[in-house]
């Protein structure tokens, strides 16, 4: 446990001593104001990825994420915000799904099954694997019930009745005010504390945009 909290904190010194020399403000991450976090804890500086299931950038990026999850030091924690403003990719039916999960407590588990659906069995695909076109019909949240039931073994009414859910309605909603609060017009994209806005392309690849995530993380630790 000491061998890997001091692993941790090499890593985030790291961060900074090339943060301290590298990031620019306005260039390789942006300030949001006033402030707005996406369902933070006391005590925790949250790192929310704005996502969709249906974005191949996520899925590419997806590992690089969970290794910043695993690396995030006990101050920290990382959430995740799904993104709905490519319906012509299924991306509102994603993120009705992950909510709905969510309220089911089985979206932890189910986050990187979910990808797998989508982009390497294709019981959840967006694409024509042959032309790579997108789907005609596109996945539809029954299709998502189904794959729920097989994955999490949860009863397809169960998650339909959730889908439709009152509450998830209002965290859809929220979600969506918080993409503009935020100023997000492409995913992945990482928000610190609803403070710091990184995406791939103002960090430079996926590497540099988990290293400067970890440097704004020390930076928000008090």
């Amino acid at each position: 446990m000491l061998r890997l909290s001091l692993s941790l904190l090499m890593l985030l010194a790291s961060a900074t001593a090339l943060g301290a020399d590298a990031w620019v403000e306005g260039k390789h991450y942006f300030v949001i104001q006033p402030a707005q976090p996406y369902a933070p804890q006391a005590g925790k500086v949250e790192v929310t990825e704005v996502f969709s299931y249906g974005c191949p950038a996520c899925f590419r990026i997806h590992p690089f994420i969970n290794r910043l999850g695993a690396s995030l030091p006990s101050n920290a924690m990382l959430d995740f915000l799904p993104a709905s403003f490519r319906p012509d990719e299924a991306w509102p039916m994603f993120q009705r799904a992950y909510y709905a999960a969510q309220e089911l407590g089985i979206a932890d588990r189910t986050h990187d099954a979910v990808f797998d659906a989508v982009w390497k069995s294709g019981e959840l695909a967006t694409q024509d694997v042959a032309t790579h076109r997108a789907k005609n019909p596109l996945p539809s949240i029954e299709d998502a019930a189904a794959f729920y039931a097989r994955a999490a073994g949860i009863e397809p009414a169960a998650f339909l009745a959730a889908a439709r859910s009152f509450g998830v309605d209002a965290k859809m909603r929220r979600a969506d005010q918080l993409v503009r609060t935020w100023k997000i017009d492409s995913t992945p994209t990482l928000v610190i504390n609803g403070k710091y806005r990184v995406s791939v392309a103002s960090a430079g690849d996926y590497e540099k945009m988990i290293e400067l995530a970890s440097w704004l993380v020390a930076k928000e630790t008090p």
